[in-house]
């Protein structure tokens, strides 16, 4: 049986290949079908400096942090080696030393900086490969790669590596189809790869029954054991990077510089700036709230949470994010950073919080010094639209109902009665408004000075919270409309059941027939000619006030739903995705560069075929990157929420708030729910501290 090998090989070998014999780190997989071997390349070395079992050491520790996942199915180790090989032209891909006319010899004299240069080449070649033939008799999985050819790709030239065998469990493998995968090292902050799916709402199942050859289709895996070795590749990078740590400790200390000690002394002196600052406004947060708790059984306290509830809700969540930002970005654990696509989701998830509170706050600092500036205008302007929505359509509409609005002959008692008390409750909210018409400029210096603290959203909580204040009247007649046309409705509809003998069972929801006496009939008929004829007048001033509430509520409801968009927009991925979209995968494809199937040449060397290609991937559009964060959106603003808003407003029910009808806990709700902090001001000035001093790290990284 002919086996199958999948030899994942890094970019930069390929780029530029090494004069002598490369040792390459890496790990082995094996798919349950046992027929397909995979090898990933993480990187090649070259320094025969390091002992074996100093070598052996290193490697167990650098196995250690890599990834939960990956050490479950492969250890990180040493794989096999690469070296120079003549190609079919008879050029050697590595440069022969040589000097003037005649060949260095090992034990000959030296005569010149040259022939030293020479000398130390061939020696360290001769001692690797010693290391390299050593390794390989104790390793029982080992694979001989040479550079055989080259090709062209784009405008850079790479070297293909080929197989000269391979062991797997100590045996050679005699047969052998090869596909040699070449990828690019995905680095934090550059790229990574990812098998991750997207569902959107184009990809929702339909209500079609499917045949089962397209459900089998879907659920069949179509390139098999490709997870763990992507895992393997995005944790290349760390590899390296802790593998050099282990091996050229003096490697790291050469950064200290100059520069990076004054750098670091600059962000040590910031660091300490925004600990005392975070901790002054910690201390004054922490004694606003002592302050509340001990008023919050007061009567005033009480009715002020309840008419501004959602700015209340906002500033508290607010200041929880203010108080938890050196919490979020506190270093997570060092093995989740092993995987470039791990640290990056860890990332983006770090800085979404306070991405979101320096946009909303910079668009509150926006909006409240335009307000500071333009307060007087701004209140004048807000003066004269109240004013005329009171005059010119709250009172002109309840004048023409008590007449004949649009030609339509109503009852003129119930139509005085009903216009009269509703122009009363007009006045009577208009004369209070008047008196508090001089401290509205007050207000809205509050909202801008409020926006300017606490952002854009909070503001705006404070203006529905302020809309549901001016048109309580708008709302207390409405409910008191809307009671008075729904127990018309039902009383109406109970009579026309009367007079088709039929009765409500409440129980089982149904209509079950009943014989109804002479005097309910008698009852009944002398009732159903009064409300009947009393309907069209109390619907009339119904549709009215149900507009007017309406309005109100999805004015209400815009608001929420811009704060909600404003909580929920990922500034962050939508930053990066401006900047480099490759941070945002979404699959993979491959480039076929060359094939060479059953080829006379491979014989020698046992693979039976041989495929090289180039893995690349595909990038998210900023739709589906942003998208899935406004599923909760979509799902409260449905057609089965509108549906029902519209059925229950036909009916006559009242509308006591701006979004009864529909699910206000979804439009409003915040991105997650953070319980107080209370600490020592110590404490989270450490903690403050060693956030930023944590950022330096990544920065100087």
């Amino acid at each position: 049986m002919v086996r199958k090998c999948r030899i994942w090989w890094p970019t930069h070998l390929s780029t530029h290949p090494t004069h002598s014999s490369t040792l390459l780190f890496g790990w082995f997989f094996e798919s349950s079908s046992s027929d397909l071997l995979d090898v990933v390349v993480a990187f090649g070395w070259t320094h025969t400096n390091v002992h074996s079992s100093r070598l052996q050491e290193i490697i167990h520790q650098t196995n250690r942090k890599m990834p939960m996942g990956l050490q479950d199915e492969s250890n990180f180790t040493i794989i096999g080696c690469c070296q120079a090989n003549l190609q079919g032209d008879g050029k050697s891909v590595a440069s022969v030393a040589k000097t003037d006319n005649r060949t260095v010899s090992v034990n000959g004299i030296i005569h010149s900086k040259k022939d030293q240069k020479s000398l130390k080449m061939m020696k360290k070649k001769k001692n690797m490969l010693e290391l390299n033939k050593r390794v390989s008799v104790e390793k029982k999985n080992w694979i001989q790669l040479v550079y055989d050819f080259s090709e062209n790709v784009g405008k850079r030239k790479y070297w293909i590596p080929k197989m000269q065998h391979m062991k797997w469990d100590g045996m050679r493998i005699p047969d052998l189809h090869l596909h040699v995968i070449i990828y690019e090292t995905p680095k934090y902050g550059g790229h990574h790869f990812s098998l991750g799916s997207y569902t959107s709402s184009e990809h929702k199942k339909s209500t079609i029954k499917k045949p089962m050859w397209v459900e089998d289709l879907h659920e069949k895996q179509t390139l098999p054991d490709l997870d763990t070795a992507i895992l393997a590749i995005n944790s290349a990078a760390a590899a390296k990077l802790y593998f050099e740590e282990l091996v050229l400790p003096g490697v790291s200390k050469a950064r200290f510089c100059i520069l990076h000690m004054f750098l670091a002394l600059t962000w040590r002196l910031f660091a300490i700036s925004v600990a005392s600052l975070s901790t002054s406004i910690y201390v004054i947060i922490q004694f606003l709230r002592v302050l509340l708790s001990c008023g919050s059984e007061s009567c005033m306290y009480i009715i002020s949470t309840k008419l501004f509830i959602r700015t209340y809700k906002n500033v508290q969540f607010r200041c929880c994010q203010i108080l938890y930002w050196p919490i979020f970005l506190q270093n997570g654990a060092r093995r989740s950073t092993s995987c470039v696509e791990y640290a990056e989701k860890a990332a983006l998830r770090k800085h979404l919080m306070w991405s979101s509170v320096a946009v909303d706050v910079l668009l509150g600092n926006i909006l409240g010094v335009l307000m500071l500036i333009h307060a007087k205008s701004v209140t004048s302007w807000t003066l004269k639209l109240f004013i005329n929505i009171t005059n010119y359509v709250l009172r002109m509409g309840c004048v023409s109902l008590m007449g004949n609005p649009a030609g339509f002959k109503l009852n003129n008692e119930l139509a005085t009665v009903l216009g009269m008390l509703s122009l009363n409750a007009i006045q009577i909210w208009s004369t209070i408004c008047f008196f508090l018409s001089s401290y509205f400029l007050y207000f809205i210096r509050g909202v801008a000075i409020c926006g300017i603290l606490f952002g854009l959203t909070t503001s705006a909580a404070l203006i529905i919270d302020f809309i549901s204040l001016a048109t309580m009247h708008v709302r207390c007649l409405h409910w008191l409309i809307s009671l008075i046309f729904s127990h018309q409705l039902q009383a109406v509809a109970a009579l026309w059941r009367l007079f088709r003998d039929q009765k409500l069972n409440p129980l089982r929801q149904r209509l079950d027939s009943y014989d109804y006496t002479v005097d309910q009939h008698v009852v009944g008929s002398l009732l159903f000619t009064p409300v009947l004829l009393l309907l069209p007048t109390s619907s009339a001033f119904y549709i009215f006030f149900a507009l007017m509430g309406t309005t109100v509520s999805f004015i209400c409801i815009f608001i929420e739903l811009a704060i909600s968009v404003i909580h929920a927009t990922p500034y962050t991925k939508v930053f990066l995705w401006i900047v480099m979209p490759r941070r945002f995968p979404f699959g993979l494809w491959v480039e076929i560069v060359r094939r060479q199937c059953d080829a006379i040449d491979d014989l020698e060397t046992g693979a039976v075929g041989s495929l090289v290609l180039f893995l690349h991937s595909s990038c998210l559009n900023i739709r589906q990157v942003v998208f899935p964060h406004y599923k909760f959106l979509c799902s409260a603003v449905s057609r089965l929420s509108f549906a029902t808003s519209m059925y229950g407003i036909l009916i006559g029910r009242s509308l006591p708030s701006a979004l009864n009808n529909f699910p206000s806990s979804s439009l409003t709700r915040l991105p997650m729910t953070l319980p107080w902090m209370s600490i020592p001001y110590k404490e989270y000035w450490r903690l403050c501290h060693d956030a930023v001093l944590a950022r330096e790290e990544c920065v100087m990284q």
